[in-house]
């Protein structure tokens, strides 16, 4: 038996902005897979549904589920779906759960100013391509900058995924999950407005402040966010200690 690791992106994004996680894992010997949502990535062409998103992460981690212990790790987006995936009446095959830079309920006025920031930008010339990657080129380290937006960007679905996100009941879906969760939260981070409701509402749960990170904390500080990841790995491996 041997652990798998499974990754889930944020917005506009896609699998490619997991490429340090993945070299990293693959130093170790673990087995790793990140995945595209619909509309992101390699699928772009296809319509975000929070449906077809959650049959995405779900293939995935059934795949790995064959060969032992499985880790669900995921980023903003990729990790709001992917607690309410883990939060099924049926639990998944799952054993440890990382959720990065996802702390807060999708809804109301917060949700809302979200999409009127996003489609600001978007409105910019050039749908504002020059300032996101102004504000990269800034803020992320030479080993991971390229690989965010390697996959492309999918501001065409940015609308569409942030409004599917309010049909999420996230609170009963982390009171249902049973394993190991680890909220890894940048400094600077915009979603950590719940944190520690979401850390006492899940019943296994650890909070991760990473100091001087934003929301892009899996690509900012990779080499903390992979010891994140190292933890979630040898506390499901057989003979591990679970937190």
């Amino acid at each position: 038996m041997v652990v798998s690791v499974v990754m889930v992106h944020g917005i506009r994004t896609s699998a490619s902005m997991w490429r340090a996680q993945i070299a990293h894992l693959q130093s170790r010997g673990v087995a790793s897979e990140a995945v595209d949502l619909p509309g992101h990535g390699t699928r772009m062409h296809e319509q975000f549904t929070l449906e077809g998103a959650m049959q995405t992460i779900d293939a995935a981690v059934r795949r790995a589920a064959e060969r032992g212990p499985v880790v669900l790790s995921s980023h903003s987006l990729g990790g709001l779906i992917s607690i309410e995936y883990m939060g099924q009446t049926s639990a998944p095959p799952v054993d440890a759960f990382v959720a990065a830079s996802c702390t807060a309920i999708p809804r109301g006025v917060p949700l809302r100013t979200y999409r009127a920031l996003a489609r600001g930008v978007d409105s910019l010339p050039g749908r504002g391509m020059w300032f996101s990657e102004r504000l990269l080129d800034r803020t992320l380290p030479a080993e991971t900058r390229a690989d965010f937006g390697a996959g492309g960007y999918a501001l065409d679905m940015q609308d569409t995924a942030l409004a599917a996100l309010s049909a999420l009941d996230l609170l009963t879906a982390l009171r249902r999950i049973e394993v190991p969760i680890w909220f890894v939260n940048g400094q600077f981070d915009q979603l950590r407005l719940q944190e520690r409701l979401f850390q006492r509402v899940a019943k296994h749960a650890e909070l991760i402040v990473v100091p001087r990170t934003s929301h892009l904390v899996t690509a900012m500080r990779p080499r903390v966010f992979n010891a994140v990841l190292d933890l979630a790995v040898a506390t499901v491996e057989p003979g591990g200690t679970p937190t």
